[in-house]
């Protein structure tokens, strides 16, 4: 699922926002309306608009409307996604330390 660079650099333009992320935060405890994710992050309903919509593009976020009320939940499986590639990252540099430590302990060895 992100495989293609395109969709790394979208899912990581939507959480390099400090505004995103609290959206996320507070979409993680449940679903809500436009107008709850925006009052305690003190905006406008404008203004937290293109940040949920690229929330939604990028797909962490999706939202449906019923009435007058736009209500957003979070997309688990996105978030997963997300997780999965940096635990790959994660382990790839631990590997890469620990031959790094191994070589530097063989090289204390040897000058012994």
């Amino acid at each position: 699922m992100l495989n293609r660079s395109a969709d790394l650099d979208a899912m990581f333009q939507a959480l390099a926002d400090p505004t995103r992320r609290a959206v996320i935060s507070r979409l993680a405890r449940g679903p809500a309306s436009v107008s709850e994710l925006a009052k305690p992050l003190k905006m406008s309903l404008p203004a937290i608009t293109p940040h949920l919509r690229l929330l939604e593009e990028s797909g962490f976020v999706v939202s449906e409307k019923v009435g007058r009320v736009r209500t957003c939940r979070i997309q688990p499986k996105r978030l997963a996604a997300a997780q999965s590639w940096l635990a790959k990252q994660r382990a790839a540099w631990e590997a890469r330390f620990d031959r790094m430590d191994k070589f530097i302990l063989e090289q204390t060895n040897d000058d012994d």
